[in-house]
């Protein structure tokens, strides 16, 4: 049984630091050269065609290189060099000599990821049996492979993007709207790649981990329908323009089904996914003498409601030592929404953890980091922020009103005043939310 350190010991380390440490190694686990390499297949009879989309598809494709470079040139077996396209973030792009690396903008999407749509399309088309098409997805392929059905524009897919993420849906919800409006999401791209062979190596950025979630699965089977899509827009109140409202009634919008023989030679592999990060973060908790419970990698809902089940909790456990013995660390992973009122731009995740602050009221004894794995939480370029007893305190001393920043949507405003945004750059991967809430035992 892991024996909790002395109270000196604990007030001798660094809460703050420590929980930068745990946020770190989850970034780093996800990293793509480190879980990649392990699920790459053989070199193939025919063309080895790289694609993807997302956050971390850019480092994905150089760890294949990388592997290519290794390991299949030397056997001789590609038929021919390796080539591809894949679309990521801009400012998350990173050298490559074989796959060509775009750049496009996320989280609402622009002309740069519509013209890499287009042309990864055209660039599957007439392959044949003995080639082999890699596919990398990764959390933010939704936004950076915009290509609207016939009848609808970039506009209108702007629009509905913005739509989508102030209204509050989860991201299953949005995905499902996103599919039956796409030419290439909802397993098209992998249809259009028939009949080569397909597989994805994707990272999880959703709750539960379902492939049709990712990036809205260009590569994967969707069960759910153009109904379920109008549902969703119906429940809540989005937008959308009547082309669109069209697609989804007449069922014209509807995605690639279970059974269609154009995906019986596809494969998926998740390489990544929130659990492994939070394991790793568990890992230097329980280094540094602290008890370590994960109490979900899926956690859902509004982010300031989630904060406030979360103070309670953690208020719990620093009084009264229930559930759990402090000094303890609470982790937890998912994705939150934020439904957007204020004038602020929103995060989930300094909506979270400002809704947790003003619900613990200044409470000795515990810190907590909230931060986006991506390196964005947001529309901002910023991970998410840390919190600790004096932060209210020191929030009321610079002017600050935090229940008025949470009502006003602008935890980034609010931790950014105070300096103590969490700021990463562009981190190369993502697998969603990380939420750490570090606990020491109070008199």
């Amino acid at each position: 049984m892991l024996t909790p350190p002395p109270e000196s010991l604990q007030r001798a380390q660094d809460p703050a630091a420590l929980l930068r440490r745990m946020f770190d190694a989850a970034v780093a686990s996800a990293q793509p050269a480190l879980c990649l390499p392990p699920h790459l297949p053989e070199a193939p009879r025919g063309r080895l065609l790289v694609i993807g989309a997302g956050k971390a598809s850019a480092a994905m494709a150089q760890a294949v290189e990388a592997h290519w470079e290794a390991h299949w040139k030397g056997q001789g077996r590609v038929g021919a060099a390796l080539e591809g396209l894949v679309v990521t973030r801009y400012g998350y792009g990173v050298p490559c000599r074989h796959i060509e690396i775009v750049e496009a903008a996320h989280p609402v999407p622009d002309e740069a990821g519509l013209h890499a749509a287009r042309r990864m399309l055209e660039r599957v088309r007439g392959l044949g049996p003995d080639d082999l098409v890699l596919c990398l997805i990764s959390g933010g392929g939704s936004a950076l492979l915009p290509l609207p059905l016939p009848g609808l524009s970039l506009a209108d897919e702007q629009a509905l993007n913005r739509e989508l993420l102030r209204c509050g849906a989860g991201i299953g919800e949005m995905n499902c709207v996103r599919r039956h409006l796409s030419g290439i999401k909802g397993g098209r791209l992998a249809a259009a790649c028939h009949p080569a062979r397909v597989l994805t190596l994707a990272i999880s950025d959703v709750p539960g981990d379902d492939p049709v979630d990712i990036a809205s699965g260009p590569t994967v089977a969707d069960p759910s329908t153009c109904g379920d899509a109008l549902e969703i827009v119906r429940r809540y109140g989005v937008q959308l323009p009547a082309a669109a409202m069209e697609l989804l009634r007449s069922g014209r919008g509807e995605s690639i089904k279970p059974g269609d023989p154009r995906l019986e030679r596809a494969a998926y592999r998740l390489v990544a996914a929130p659990r492994m990060a939070l394991q790793a973060a568990a890992a230097v908790a329980r280094a540094a003498g602290y008890g370590v419970h994960i109490l979900g990698d899926a956690l859902e809902g509004e982010a300031r409601e989630v904060g406030k089940l979360m103070a309670g909790l953690a208020q719990s456990v620093a009084r009264h030592r229930e559930p759990f013995a402090p000094p303890c660390v609470l982790l937890s992973g998912g994705e939150t929404t934020v439904t957007v009122r204020g004038k602020g731009c929103g995060g989930r995740n300094v909506e979270f953890l400002l809704a947790l602050g003003v619900a613990l009221r200044g409470q000795r004894g515990i810190w907590a980091l909230a931060g986006d794995t991506d390196g964005v939480d947001g529309g901002a370029d910023i991970a998410g922020a840390l919190l600790g007893p004096d932060t209210l305190e020191r929030a009321r001393a610079a002017g600050l009103r935090p229940a008025d920043s949470l009502d006003d949507n602008d935890g980034h405003g609010f931790f950014s005043a105070l300096g103590d945004s969490l700021l990463t750059g562009p981190t190369l991967t993502n697998v969603n939310d990380f939420r750490a809430i570090l606990v020491q035992a109070v008199g």
